[in-house]
This record gives C-alpha cells, sequence and structure tokens, in this order.
C-alpha cells in the first residue's frame, strides 16, 4: 500500500489536502441552518470563522517559535492535526448552541488546520521540488475545494439535519490524515537536527525577495479569506433578487469558492510558462479590479452579478500558490518551513480584521463592504513590483 502511495506523492497528498481543509468552513457551509435553530446572525458567523482564523495563526506561531515543522516528520503531524481537528470539529454539533464552547472548538479546529495547510506545502516542495508552483497550486487548488466542500455537502443534504455535513467533513478529515500517514515524508526536504528559534524564520524578511513577495501574500490575504466569508451573504443577495430560495445558496457558494480550484490548476499550468510572480500579478489585479467596481454595479441583473462573482471566485486564490512557491524558492532552504510558517501567521493575522469588519458592517452596508478589501490587492501589487 505505502509503495502504491509513494508512486504518486502528489495525488496522495493534494487529495488529503482536501479531505483536511474541509474543517475549514464546515460552520459556513450549514450556516443558514445553524441560524435558522439558534438564532444567530452575520456578526456570529464572523465571531465563529475569526475563531478558526485565530486558531490557525496560533498553530502557525507555535511552529515558527518552536521550529516543529522543521524538526518533526510532516507526515505525522498533518496525521495528528487532522485527528484532533476531526474530533474538534465533531464535537462541536453536541455545543453549537453554546457561545463559549462554540468558539472554543473553532479555535481548536484552527489549530489543527495550521499542522495541515503548512506542513501540505511543506509536503509538496519535499516530494516534488522541480515544479513547485504547479504541484503548489494542484495543493491550494485543493484547499479551495475543501474550502467550498462544506457548501457542497450542505446542498446535496436539503431538508437533513445540518450536523450531517459537520460529521461528513470530521470523517473526510480523518481520511486525508491516514493517506499522509502513510505515504510518510519526502525525500527532497529532510528534518533539521536541531531546534530553530523564531528569530531564523523571521530571517527570511531580511532577504528583499522573501520580503517582496510576503508583501504581495499579505495583501492577497486581507482580501481572501473575508471575500470566503462573504460569498453566502452576496450569493444569497443575488438569489433574493432572483426570486429563488435559500435552498440554492449552499450550491452557488460551493460554485463561487470551488471555481478556484480552477484558477490554481490553470495558473500552476501558466506558471510553468510564464512565472509564478506573472501569475500572481495578475491574478491579484483581476480580483482587486473586482473589489473596486462590484459594488458600483450592484444593480446590474442578477444573473450578470453571479457570473462576475464567479469571475472573482477565479482570480481571488490563483495567486495564492504562486506566492508560496516564490516564498519557498527565496527563503533559507534550512528552514523553508519555519519561514513559510512565519509568513502563514502574518498573512491570516491580516484575515481577523477584514473578517471581523465586513461581517459585522454587513447588516448596515451590504455590499458595499467588498469597498473594504481593496487595499489588499493595492499592497499586495505594490510589494510585488519588486520581486525580481
Amino acid at each position: 500500500m505505502m509503495a502504491f502511495l509513494r508512486r504518486y506523492p502528489l495525488p496522495v497528498i493534494v487529495l488529503a489536502q482536501l479531505f483536511g481543509t474541509s474543517l475549514w468552513f464546515s460552520i459556513n457551509g450549514v450556516w443558514l441552518s445553524l441560524a435558522a435553530e439558534f438564532g444567530l446572525t452575520e456578526e456570529s458567523l464572523g465571531e465563529l470563522t475569526l475563531s478558526v482564523q485565530a486558531g490557525f495563526i496560533a498553530g502557525t506561531l507555535t511552529l515558527a517559535v518552536t521550529g516543529l515543522a522543521d524538526r518533526f516528520g510532516a507526515s505525522r503531524m498533518f496525521a495528528v492535526a487532522c485527528l484532533v481537528g476531526a474530533l474538534s470539529n465533531a464535537v462541536f454539533v453536541s455545543v453549537a448552541g453554546e457561545p463559549q464552547l462554540s468558539l472554543i472548538l473553532r479555535f481548536i479546529t484552527g489549530l489543527c488546520l495550521a499542522g495541515i495547510y503548512p506542513l501540505g506545502m511543506k509536503m509538496v516542495i519535499a516530494w516534488t521540488p522541480k515544479y513547485a508552483g504547479s504541484a503548489l497550486a494542484w495543493l491550494v487548488g485543493m484547499l479551495t475545494l475543501g474550502t467550498a466542500l462544506p457548501h457542497l455537502m450542505r446542498g446535496a443534504t436539503p431538508g437533513m439535519p445540518w450536523e450531517w455535513p459537520m460529521v461528513g467533513a470530521s470523517i473526510l478529515a480523518l481520511m486525508g490524515g491516514a493517506l499522509v500517514f502513510l505515504l510518510g515524508d519526502g525525500p527532497h526536504l529532510p528534518a533539521s537536527r536541531g531546534p530553530i528559534p523564531l528569530r531564523q524564520g523571521l530571517a527570511a524578511l531580511r532577504i528583499p525577495d522573501f520580503r517582496a513577495v510576503a508583501g504581495g501574500y499579505f495583501g492577497h490575504m486581507w482580501e481572501l479569506y473575508a471575500f470566503w466569508t462573504l460569498v453566502p451573504l452576496l450569493a444569497g443577495r443575488e438569489l433574493v433578487r432572483l426570486g429563488i430560495g435559500n435552498d440554492l445558496i449552499p450550491w452557488f457558494s460551493f460554485a463561487i469558492i470551488g471555481i478556484g480550484g480552477i484558477g490554481c490548476f490553470f495558473g500552476g499550468w501558466l506558471s510553468r510558462r510564464k512565472g509564478s510572480a506573472w501569475v500572481a500579478r495578475w491574478a491579484l489585479t483581476v480580483s482587486g479590479g473586482m473589489c473596486i467596481v462590484y459594488p458600483w454595479l450592484h444593480s446590474l441583473p442578477a444573473g450578470l452579478l453571479i457570473v462576475m462573482l464567479l469571475v472573482w471566485g477565479v482570480a481571488v486564490v490563483t495567486d495564492s500558490p504562486q506566492f508560496s512557491a516564490l516564498a519557498s524558492a527565496a527563503a533559507p532552504k534550512e528552514s523553508v518551513g519555519s519561514s513559510l510558517a512565519v509568513m502563514n501567521a502574518v498573512g491570516f493575522g491580516l484575515t481577523l480584521p477584514a473578517i471581523w469588519l465586513t461581517s459585522g458592517l454587513w447588516a448596515e452596508w451590504g455590499v458595499w463592504v467588498v469597498l473594504l478589501l481593496v487595499p489588499g490587492p493595492v499592497f499586495g501589487l505594490w510589494s510585488l513590483r519588486r520581486a525580481s
């Protein structure tokens, strides 16, 4: 079994990533049912999403401070993270009506995701170093599909208990952890022999190319997760205008987020011809343009705006794997894991105010909240122009 898996390491890793990251937005996928049952608001959705993001940040900082990302086998850490994340996600089902416990469990889920996403990136680099940009595109494409998967699971279970998609996400995470555990660590990036302090993870920021790429990534992250959080609200707005019921919101949300996976795959293919920096710049330009023009076009036919959301869904994440590839190439080889963990921690830290602002102001501002995302792509493009 292990020999078979090691013949196809990239498909195994990206499939495990798809399964593991289904935990990320598992709450968002069942949001309408949760809100109806417990009387929750859009602000509550923001708080639960923020808890996951905060847990992820705490996890990536722990990886960076302790050097765990470069000291222990990535496959074992990935598997343990999937196990604990699956358990915390499943327990949420029984305490969903308890605000404090719900937030704590979502924080733990985010903490575990720090052992899935960054470690997945390291495993891709370890198994397929020659075409990191293309390989990471597949990984982030599966992260995108994993993020969208809870919406699909909810859309496929209309009228059924909201707990089913939640438990389904936990089962998928367990399967993902098992796949990676059986695969093992790749041969091209061995673990370091000693502890790597935080300053070594931060040292990459003194490298001009890494700093330029990190700045582009930070601007990208300001936009990405806030947009994904808003997708059910934006899609719901247009479906109401079309006179369509709420049952289709999960399907449209899945399509808008999940189509980003196609953008990642195409961007990975294109990066082998045009380069990762070129792909990242164009994707960030298109998504930034959507941030600017979308609210001004809010009175156009709803069908046209849904098409725009699909285009936005492609562009908003196409640059993500290219930033990771550029950063891994610019970082010191002996501390790639810690350098990426630091970059991830800062980037996800920026998602907190973006999600808090947009979800908190949605009831008052409506679609105009997306203008708050504009500074991210603008700053990202400014920083990325300095990359070689």
